[in-house]
């Protein structure tokens, strides 16, 4: 790595970025970019990644979800706060369901840049460059709105730096205090199904925080009781403004992405060879790699050497996004193949992108059971591979929405139109992630502890 700099990406091929018709406007956002604060620290990501190493041991899972895209025009702390309860419900649950720690990562706080799959669209006979995230364009269907602009990266700075703040008084500040637990469920889940289990939990969480307090243990002398960590983290598509947040830790001397805690390539950059690897090859922190149907396995090895080649625990997430009925063609060839390499990773399971589907009502939507099939079908494969399912990966809000069909709250086609907010894709609504959450919990507990990996070439 003694060539990489922060800027070395851009002596390669890049797929996924947007045409700024002022360069020089360009260079100065970067530049006031560069001279900000960073977001995150160093020591926050080392801290996250040797969680994450005790994930790919089996001694932890990884919950990571939040919304497809943020927007500008949904920034508001009541927004964040009803994602972060909904977020704790689930933490909670797999907590004492899978009874392990649960390392808690949110797509939140820079999740602005989405790719496309053509750079434009047409509507009514009307041809525009695509909606690109609002770090880049705005989505109002109208050619001033789609001219890319660079100010944008200065507004998405602030509203993640804004974002993070609330977060760290949430997660640090007593909202996320254990007996506090009853004030967690949303008003519109009161009475479902899910509600009412969630309360079981509650109870019981209850009963072992009173036998702790006669023990002497309370919020007061036990941080663990009081606080929680929280993550966060996005998929790094925008380089210039990720390039504009890199620094050096004085402390270890070595690069960091300070735009958020874990990062992560999408499935339509990941080239070996190309812009967004040889970035991701330098920084150090945590991160992930969407796989989906198309990667094969020599490129998978071809990755893993570059961005992990002393193999350090808890570096790499290989985020598997297939589909509820592909599973089994795909996710069995890339375990044997991290198995035969000997290489440490942490399986984790996005059971959103692979099943989005067209509603006939014209809206873009994702079953929910197909979403509960591909969890199913992710752990079912690392039972019978002897690997360890280490994490769920879900787009995801704490807002009463109706994106994703089916679940306790009983979305259907023709009431998707009611509370279609997503800038995006669907995203599960409150009750449709706990739904999800009290599922993977059975699964994790079922898990047996993983079999040591294999060494390459046995």
């Amino acid at each position: 790595m003694t060539n990489w700099t922060p800027s070395s990406w851009r002596e390669k091929p890049i797929k996924q970025v947007p045409a700024y018709p002022d360069p020089a406007a360009l260079v100065e956002a970067e530049r006031q970019l560069g001279s900000f604060p960073p977001l995150v620290f160093a020591g926050e990501a080392r801290e996250l990644k040797s969680r994450l190493a005790a994930v790919s041991r089996g001694e932890a899972f990884l919950l990571q979800g939040g919304d497809c895209a943020e927007s500008f025009a949904e920034h508001g702390a009541d927004h964040i706060r009803d994602f972060f309860r909904v977020f704790l419900q689930m933490a909670v649950v797999l907590t004492h369901g899978a009874s392990k720690p649960v390392v808690k990562v949110g797509r939140v706080a820079g999740q602005f840049a989405k790719p496309r799959s053509a750079d434009t669209e047409v509507i009514d006979g009307v041809e525009l460059p695509s909606y690109r995230g609002d770090i880049i364009n705005a989505i109002d269907f109208n050619e001033a709105s789609r001219v890319p602009d660079p100010d944008r990266m200065l507004q998405a700075y602030r509203q993640s730096a804004a974002t993070l703040n609330l977060l760290r008084a949430f997660s640090m500040g007593g909202y996320a205090e254990l007996t506090r637990i009853h004030e967690w469920t949303m008003g519109f889940m009161k009475g479902s199904n899910w509600s009412t289990r969630f309360e079981e939990v509650a109870r019981k969480i209850d009963d072992a925080i009173t036998f702790m307090a006669a023990l002497g243990l309370n919020p007061e002398n036990t941080p663990a009781l009081k606080q929680t960590s929280f993550y966060t983290s996005h998929e790094a598509l925008l380089l210039g403004y990720e390039e504009a947040l890199t620094r050096r830790d004085s402390i270890s001397n070595n690069w960091y992405a300070t735009s958020g805690h874990m990062l992560w390539i999408g499935d339509r950059t990941r080239n070996p060879d190309e812009a967004h690897v040889e970035y991701f090859a330098g920084i150090h922190n945590p991160i992930g790699i969407k796989c989906g149907p198309s990667l094969v396995n020599d490129d998978l090895l071809r990755l893993l050497d570059r961005l992990n080649p002393t193999d350090e625990a808890g570096r790499i997430t290989l985020i598997s996004r297939f589909g509820a009925d592909k599973v089994h063609e795909h996710l069995p060839r890339l375990v044997e193949t991290v198995q035969r390499a000997g290489r440490t990773v942490v399986w984790c399971c996005d059971p959103m992108h692979g099943n989005t589907i067209k509603a006939s009502t014209g809206y873009k939507t994702r079953p929910f059971d197909r979403v509960l099939s591909e969890v199913r079908n992710f752990f079912e494969v690392h039972r019978e591979m002897g690997t360890y399912a280490g994490g769920v990966h879900i787009e995801m809000t704490g807002d009463d929405v109706t994106e994703c069909v089916g679940g306790v709250s009983a979305v259907t086609e023709t009431t998707l139109a009611d509370r279609y907010n997503t800038y995006c894709d669907p995203r599960l609504n409150a009750s449709q992630a706990l739904e999800l959450a009290f599922l993977v919990a059975e699964e994790v507990h079922a898990q047996k502890p993983p079999r040591q990996q294999r060494l390459a070439g046995e």
